[in-house]
């Protein structure tokens, strides 16, 4: 800013010299600057007012502009809001189709160490030691003495064991609030409940996260707030399910086998009413997996799944539906099975070398007949077996919603030659889940629609593509009742349920190729009622021996029979079927009038 002079030479010598007053020029030269003094002043406060009206007037407008958000907004319940990592410890219930508890939070307490406030570490540190032997007293005193701050002691104690540490009456032994999951029926149902364990852990709370099964599969749903504590609703029935692992656990020692597995199915729904694995677990105190040996040997190995086995002769049944649907037999076509017969250069034959001879396509199945059923498919060909097979889900994992269903992928042959087709046709080449042979045996059950398993309760029928005719399921249903009236399965009648189903003997692989004599895998696929099904039950012994009689005997007709026979008739009456008497002939009897 210039800055002018009060008296400036250049007025005040010309006034002198003319004899003027010098005084009146610096008064005006003093007036002018003031004046301009008093301008800039009112301009910098008036552009301080703007500013400050401008500050006011968006102060007001942003509250107004929010008041009117709020008025108009759906009401919210507030909520609190901090810095740093939010544990969340809550977890949605697990419950069966009819609401019963499968798995819930159980309130608990942690105990922690903080060495620098205690006042007698030696005290502390024996005590503990008593309340829970497996420490040891030493370790323990050295990191009460030593330079650690802080260190957990138990992540989760019983009420009597808290009461034990607050004896002992150290101010450095404290303890945290924890939810830990519970299991209040133990081992029921473990491999499909998996359990649960603790992910990031603070002082006042622990987060519960899913390890396996549906815990893990369905850990976003059951930690998601959002859910507002809806249960879990599974499709098993506890009362079945608690049924049926009695009578295969009994079952599994009766006939000396080292495994077990069944699966009911519901075959309009796909819903697994009763999954068993054995041996099984305690969920609430899993034990670690099997880092040597054969996995399968653990008890954390789901068979139902996970285990894919060669199941013989169960599969007969899909060769005889898919030739009678193509229309390139009848169920009373005549076939002849006599032997000779090779195929690839190997020959087929039949179980202890029996010759059946010219045998109907029914009693192909009724008799097992694997040279029946080698001839039959290589009418129907490999290329037309496989897409057959591959619509059954026999060429994927199942979509059963746990997280070990995914690792059950079948064993298919390398190379699907003719003679592929022939031993895949009587259950040998292929290697799939009892889980997967149920959801074929449920296509054949509901009028040949695929179901696919589920786990999740349903609200009604939920049936997919069509796979074969009806008239081709109606005709392997008739089959497979014969199976038991007349053939192999003699053992699965069951007073008052007609019961339909196919026997499976399946020689076990070795480890490094080969297969054992005196080792096999014995299934029992049925569907009951067979005249209308309603559900599918597959039931697979691993190493069975039957030893009542003079020599041990391995077949499924003496093993897994029995045991699928004992559950029809212990789960039926649960699953609200009644009792039925099938018509019988009567003879020497004529309808004469109708009163």
């Amino acid at each position: 800013m210039t800055r002018t002079p009060l008296r400036p030479l250049a007025r005040i010598l010309p006034a002198r010299a003319a004899g003027e007053s010098t005084e009146a020029i610096e008064r005006e030269n003093l007036r002018t600057r003031h004046e301009e003094m008093r301008d800039r002043s009112r301009q910098r406060a008036e552009g301080r007012l703007f500013v400050l009206g401008l500050f006011f007037f968006c102060a007001f407008a942003t509250v107004g502009v929010r008041m009117g958000m709020l008025a108009t907004s759906e009401p919210v319940e507030p909520r609190a809001s901090a810095q740093g990592a939010v544990i969340s410890a809550a977890r949605a219930d697990i419950v069966d189709r009819h609401g019963r508890l499968l798995a819930t939070n159980f309130e608990t307490h942690a105990l922690y160490a903080q060495p620098p406030q205690m006042v007698d570490p030696v005290a502390s540190a024996k005590g503990l030691a008593a309340i829970f032997p497996d420490l040891d007293e030493k370790k323990l005193l050295e990191d009460f003495t030593g330079k650690r701050k802080f260190l957990w002691i138990r992540r989760k104690i019983s009420p009597e064991q808290m009461q034990a540490v607050h004896e002992i009456g150290d101010p450095g032994l404290l303890f945290g609030p924890r939810d830990m999951r519970l299991y209040p029926n133990g081992s029921l149902a473990a491999h499909v409940l998996g359990g649960a364990s603790f992910g990031k852990e603070g002082v006042s709370a622990a987060e519960v996260i899913g390890v396996a099964g549906v815990e893990k599969q369905f850990d976003d749903y059951l930690r998601d707030p959002a859910n507002g504590q809806k249960p879990l609703e599974l499709s098993l029935d506890l009362t079945v399910q608690a049924a049926a692992e009695r009578v295969l656990h009994g079952g599994m020692r009766l006939m000396n086998a080292k495994g077990a597995t069944s699966v009911l199915m519901d075959v309009q729904t796909g819903e697994v009413i009763s999954v068993v694995s054995l041996p099984h677990f305690d969920p609430n105190n899993r034990p670690q997996p099997a880092t040597t040996g054969d996995q399968s040997d653990s008890p954390l190995f789901n068979r139902s799944v996970q285990g894919v086995y060669e199941l013989g002769s169960a599969f007969k049944i899909f060769t005889a539906a898919q030739a009678v649907d193509l229309g390139i037999v009848s169920p009373s076509t005549i076939i002849n099975t006599a032997g000779p017969m090779k195929v690839g250069g190997f020959r087929i034959g039949e179980f202890r070398n029996k010759n059946y001879g010219k045998l109907s396509v029914t009693d192909i199945i009724v008799q097992s007949s694997n040279r029946g059923t080698g001839r039959l498919v290589l009418q129907i060909g490999k290329e037309r077996q496989q897409e057959f097979l591959k619509s059954l889900g026999f060429f994927e994992p199942t979509d059963f919603e746990i997280v070990e269903a995914r690792t059950g992928k079948p064993l298919l042959p390398r190379r699907w030659t003719d003679l592929s087709a022939v031993t895949v046709s009587y259950g040998h080449g292929l290697s799939s889940s009892p889980m997967h042979l149920a959801a074929g045996y449920a296509a054949i059950a509901n009028g040949g629609r695929i179901v696919k398993p589920t786990i999740l309760k349903q609200d009604g029928p939920r049936l997919g593509d069509r796979v074969m005719s009806e008239g081709a399921a109606r005709a392997a249903r008739k089959m497979l009742r014969k199976v038991v009236t007349d053939g192999t399965a003699s053992m699965a009648e069951v007073p008052g349920y007609a019961v339909g189903g196919k026997t499976g003997t399946a020689d076990k692989p070795k480890p490094r190729g080969g297969y054992y004599d005196d080792k096999v895998i014995a299934t029992f696929a049925t569907m009951f009622p067979a005249h209308d099904p309603k559900y599918v039950l597959v039931v697979t012994l691993d190493e069975p021996v039957e030893t009542s009689g003079d020599k041990p005997r391995r077949t499924a007709g003496w093993t897994a029979v029995p045991v699928a026979a004992e559950m029809i008739g212990r789960v039926a009456p649960l699953l609200g079927l009644r009792p039925s008497v099938e018509p019988a002939t009567l003879a020497d009897i004529t309808l004469t009038s109708s009163n």
